[in-house]
């Protein structure tokens, strides 16, 4: 099964906390460091990943609300 990266983020504790929110449900995910690692506690690049078929649910998950409307405009 191929993993789909749906959020880039340039702080790594931020792809944390939205791997916490799929693991609460239950969606199977993984972080990649991309770019230079953290230099005193600066924060590094990080790459989310989920399995194809979770991709569009996590992306809802991981949406907020004016996202969403905008998606149906």
């Amino acid at each position: 099964m191929s993993w789909i990266t749906i959020r880039t983020t340039n702080l790594r504790w931020e792809a944390e906390l939205m791997q916490q929110v799929l693991a609460a449900h239950d969606i199977p995910s993984r972080i990649l460091d991309i770019g230079i690692m953290s230099y005193l506690g600066a924060g590094s690049p990080a790459a989310l990943q989920v399995r194809s078929p979770d991709q569009w649910t996590a992306l809802l998950l991981l949406s907020s609300p004016e996202e969403i409307g905008r998606a149906h405009v």
